[in-house]
Parts: structure tokens; C-alpha cells; sequence
């Protein structure tokens, strides 16, 4: 974490000129945090739309056929079952997702973003201010910075035991075998080029060396 926090320094204090330390890090990321939660809220507003109900809604969007469940989303935003069930039915209820059981199980639930949930998230994401600075920043600049969050997440997630939730093309188990042809080794299932676009719940990096439960 210390290597993380000291690309972060860097960066930001070679930018600026200013003296940064973990505490002013930690400050910086929270008060991020506090004005994408503010620019959600307005983007939701029309439907009282919460923050994390919208990031519920970008998670299934981006979640690939074996992480788009009600599982998935209470893994990937550290929240309780019944916070993430209440999410879901107001995101339902809205029409900005649909339920449907899983094909080969009954028993599980697939989430979908409708047409109207797909139209809310090109408001919501990305944020105006961040494409604004995004584009204010270098391509060193910009490529530092998603490079640090990158580790700090990754770190972050091993410190509490998280799954990674990596794209599913970065995996170790993704075996491309032929033109845009791939293979998952884990769920021995073809892939097609969109599945290795999107987030996976059972993702695994090159250094990984244990194998998760498939669900």
C-alpha cells in the first residue's frame, strides 16, 4: 500500500506543487467521492434515484452472463442483501432493469438494463466533471493516474477480501482461440468478444493462482 500511496504523492505533488501525505490522499478521494454522489443525485432526481442505486445500474451494465446477479451486485458495492434487493426493485420498478431466471437454473436471477436504463447511464457516466478534467490531463498524466487507481483498487480489495471484478480479456482463464473467438478454461464456455469486454465476478489475474467457486 505504501508503493501505491507514494505514486499518488508524485503524481499529484509534481502537478501542483504541493506536499502531499495519506491523510490529504485519503481527504482527496473521499470529497471525489462526495461530488460524484452530488452529480448522481441530479442526474437521478426525475426518478429519486439515490447514488448507489445508479452505480447498481452501471454494474449491471457492465457485468458480463456469469455476474449479473443480485449476488453479484451485493459482492461488487459491499452491501447488504436486503439494501441491494431494495435497489434492485426500485431500479425495476423504474423500468431501468428487467429480472428473468437463468436459463440452465431457475433458481438464479439474471439482471438486464433496459433500453430506458441505458439512456440514464449515458447522462450519468462519466460525469460531467470528469470528463471535463479528463480532458484537461496529458496522456502521461492520464495514464499515471488510472495506473495508480488501478493498483490502490486492486490493493484495497485483497486488504478486505473482495473479489476483483476484473474485465473479463484481462483473466488469466480467457483463452483466445481464433478471431475474435475466446474460451473461459474456468466455466469451459465460449466467449464472445463482448463477454471479454465486461466485468466478471470470478475474475483472475496472470499471478492468481487460486481457483474460486463457480456459481
Amino acid at each position: 500500500m505504501l508503493a501505491l500511496i507514494k505514486i499518488f504523492v508524485k503524481l499529484i505533488s509534481n502537478r501542483y506543487n504541493i506536499f502531499m501525505n495519506p491523510e490529504l490522499l485519503h481527504e482527496y478521494i473521499e470529497r471525489i467521492s462526495c461530488l460524484l454522489d452530488s452529480e448522481a443525485r441530479m442526474v437521478g432526481a426525475d426518478l429519486n434515484l439515490q447514488p448507489v442505486q445508479l452505480n447498481a445500474l452501471n454494474y449491471i451494465n457492465r457485468s458480463n452472463r456469469y455476474s449479473n446477479t443480485p449476488q453479484g451486485v451485493t459482492e461488487y458495492l459491499g452491501l447488504t442483501k436486503g439494501t441491494v434487493s431494495q435497489t434492485l426493485s426500485i431500479l425495476e420498478s423504474n423500468g431501468l432493469i428487467k429480472k428473468s431466471p437463468d436459463k440452465k437454473d431457475g433458481r438464479v436471477v439474471r439482471l438486464n438494463v433496459t433500453a430506458a436504463g441505458n439512456k440514464l447511464l449515458r447522462k450519468a457516466i462519466p460525469s460531467p466533471s470528469i470528463r471535463n478534467t479528463w480532458e484537461g490531463l496529458n496522456e502521461q498524466d492520464q495514464s499515471a493516474l488510472v495506473d495508480g487507481l488501478k493498483q490502490l483498487l486492486l490493493e484495497m480489495q485483497k486488504t478486505n477480501g473482495m473479489q476483483a471484478f476484473g474485465i473479463c480479456g484481462t483473466c488469466r482463464f480467457n483463452s483466445k482461440r481464433g478471431e475474435k473467438k475466446f474460451f473461459c478454461e474456468l466455466t469451459q464456455e465460449n466467449l464472445t468478444l463482448k463477454d471479454t469486454e465486461l466485468l466478471c465476478r470470478e475474475h483472475q489475474s496472470i499471478e492468481q493462482e487460486t481457483t474460486p467457486n463457480v456459481v
